[in-house]
């Protein structure tokens, strides 16, 4: 099966691409040639930008405590494992106490390097971090490869806390879900939402099926269209019933 998700708020939709950014970012730190640890400084600049919001910690720390508090009430439930209760209230407060050390306005110990700016203002021009243009980042990418590993390392580790919190959130937002089987006739499917509300959807597809969902949804109903999988083409419906899997998530209130 090939998964999507479909954020249904703000709020998601950047928590999904905090995520994906810092993969990302990690992937390219641990590999070996400056071209992988160009495209990791690359990638940390991504990450810069989107958590340059001024809220996103405290709406973090608040969506943490309010999970937490939530969660907190289901003790002695008989319908609840009390060792998987305390471990997800451990991972909360964990995740809380990384944000309460952080100080300062998120990543502006990058912001105050002047080294690190410079790259990253040359590298929106394309091609603009070439040696001619950046002879001290091409002194950089020569070094040994641990030097530079080291050097991405320190200057992610201060934001991991952040990718902490997003790490614990989506997997309560994912674990809420439960999976319902549909068909899409002729590559075709709507459904009232019924007063359900969601703020994630999944749609899980069979890998060997060409098609690829298209989503959009309101408070009154959820549209899903299946397009073919043609890289040349222009877009079109698939000629197909599609059977998939989709699974409304939501974080508790």
């Amino acid at each position: 099966m090939i998964s999507y998700e479909f954020p249904l708020n703000e709020k998601v939709r950047t928590l999904l691409r905090l995520e994906d950014l810092f993969a990302r970012v990690k992937h390219f730190i641990g590999a070996q040639t400056s071209s992988d640890h160009h495209v990791a400084i690359t990638t940390l600049f991504e990450v810069l930008e989107v958590i340059s919001r001024a809220d996103l910690k405290s709406e973090l720390l608040q969506e943490l405590e309010r999970q937490r508090r939530t969660l907190s009430q289901l003790h002695n439930n008989p319908q609840i494992s009390e060792h998987a209760l305390n471990f997800i209230l451990e991972e909360l407060d964990t995740a809380m106490q990384g944000l309460q050390n952080m100080h300062g306005k998120t990543g502006q110990y990058l912001r105050e390097n002047e080294w690190l700016m410079s790259i990253k203002q040359r590298a929106c021009v394309p091609g603009g971090t070439c040696e001619f243009d950046l002879p001290s980042y091409h002194y950089w990418q020569q070094q040994h490869c641990e030097l530079r590993q080291e050097f991405l390392s320190d200057w992610l580790r201060p934001l991991l806390p952040i990718h902490q919190a997003i790490k614990v959130l989506l997997k309560l937002l994912r674990e809420s879900g439960k999976v319902m089987h549909y068909s899409a006739q002729q590559g075709m499917f709507q459904q009232m939402q019924g007063g359900r509300t969601a703020q994630l959807l999944r749609v899980n597809v069979a890998a060997n099926l060409a098609c690829i969902p298209e989503v959009s949804a309101n408070k009154y109903a959820i549209n899903i269209r299946f397009i073919n999988a043609d890289y040349a083409a222009k877009s079109s419906v698939f000629q197909g019933d599609v059977g998939f899997e989709l699974i409304f998530c939501s974080l508790a209130l």
